[in-house]
């Protein structure tokens, strides 16, 4: 172990398995700058990150309890949830405290739990949503998300700071005031690695997010890929799970509950794109692979539905809405959109350890 070696707790929310993803590049990092990593997480992400990294400690640490609607109106649900979402936050950084305790915590990564801070020790927040939109109480929800930053030491948003970046208006609409904020480049846990295999399958679909649209897209698939003569890879995103329904054994269909980082890949590189939801990490990371995709946003998630229009519109990749998505076509359209090929220069290893020197 380094003299100056830090314990670190790296905590990722648990809305899918993005933000643990995104997080894979940045403990790696820490273990190679011989850190120790302690990860705080629940459900899906905590057991993404136990297999992932088998070496490391865990904390279980309670995530938020959303409730998705089924007619894709969400932005009234999360606005009627506001005030069970602010107990949760509060509570998650009262545990927060208790592992600081325990064991001995000198700093905290925080990706996207807005109550993972604390006045003990340096906290660091990361998100690509620095400016959330929205159709109903957009003014509201961003003075609440700058409060909750503001509690954090300093703000590091995964995209680059130039006019060539992922998330648009979510990070670039102008700086916060209050906390020092490091474009950092995106992260994606496929950097740097490169797999070039013979073309197998047509679609490589990715079912993610959170229920009851996960299970809604999932069940839409399998429906119009049963049609069809598709060759297809559905990976779905549960890596708790060990059985497959019925609904999904179809003779075209290879479908996995979840993969490991390599087979992941090497499935990814051997088809010709990718079908998923417009999820933030899913783009850094088909941006760093250089693959051609369409995107699919999850209803009523403003994020995902802004980063769709955002990336069709800049002829990246051709999108459907759930309600109107068609396998074959979508397919068929997909092959006219360009797609981005990100090679990512961002020295993160340095980054971390300049910026973990500096605080105190």
């Amino acid at each position: 172990m380094i003299k100056n070696s830090k314990k670190i707790v790296v905590c990722p929310l648990d809305w899918g398995l993005g933000h643990a993803a995104r997080c894979v590049p940045i403990i790696n990092a820490l273990i190679d700058l011989e850190h120790e990593v302690i990860i705080a997480a629940d459900k899906a992400p905590l057991s993404f990150l136990k297999t992932t990294f088998p070496q490391l400690k865990f904390v279980q640490l309670p995530g938020y309890i959303i409730r998705y609607t089924t007619n894709g109106r969400m932005s009234l649900k999360m606005l009627q949830q506001l005030p069970g979402l602010l107990r949760s936050i509060k509570k998650e950084h009262q545990l927060l405290q208790n592992i600081i305790n325990e064991y001995k915590i000198d700093l905290v990564i925080s990706d996207n739990r807005y109550g993972c801070w604390s006045e003990k020790v340096p906290s660091i927040f990361i998100t690509h949503q620095l400016f959330i939109q929205a159709p109903y109480g957009k003014k509201w929800l961003n003075k609440i998300n700058h409060h909750f930053i503001q509690k954090f030491n300093e703000c590091w948003v995964p995209d680059g700071e130039g006019k060539n970046n992922l998330s648009g208006n979510l990070s670039h609409t102008k700086k916060l005031n209050a906390t020092p904020t490091f474009f950092i480049g995106p992260l994606s846990r496929f950097s740097g690695k490169d797999s070039f295999l013979e073309l197998k399958y047509d679609a490589f679909i990715i079912i993610s997010g959170p229920e009851p649209q996960r299970t809604v897209f999932e069940s839409l698939v399998a429906k119009q890929a049963k049609k069809t003569a598709l060759k297809l890879v559905v990976v779905r995103g549960l890596p708790s799970e060990n059985k497959i329904p019925e609904y999904l054994q179809l003779k075209n269909l290879e479908v996995h509950n979840h993969l490991a980082t390599e087979l992941f890949l090497g499935k990814l590189s051997q088809s010709n794109l990718v079908i998923s939801r417009a999820g933030y990490s899913t783009i850094m990371d088909l941006a760093v692979l250089g693959k051609k995709a369409v995107l699919v946003p999850t209803p009523g998630q403003t994020e995902q539905e802004y980063l769709a229009k955002y990336h069709v519109e800049k002829q990246h990749y051709f999108t459907q809405t759930q309600q109107e998505f068609d396998l074959e076509e979508a397919i068929k359209k997909a092959s006219n959109f360009k797609g981005i090929l990100l090679k990512n220069q961002f020295d993160l290893s340095g980054f971390l350890s300049e910026r973990i020197a500096s605080l105190k």
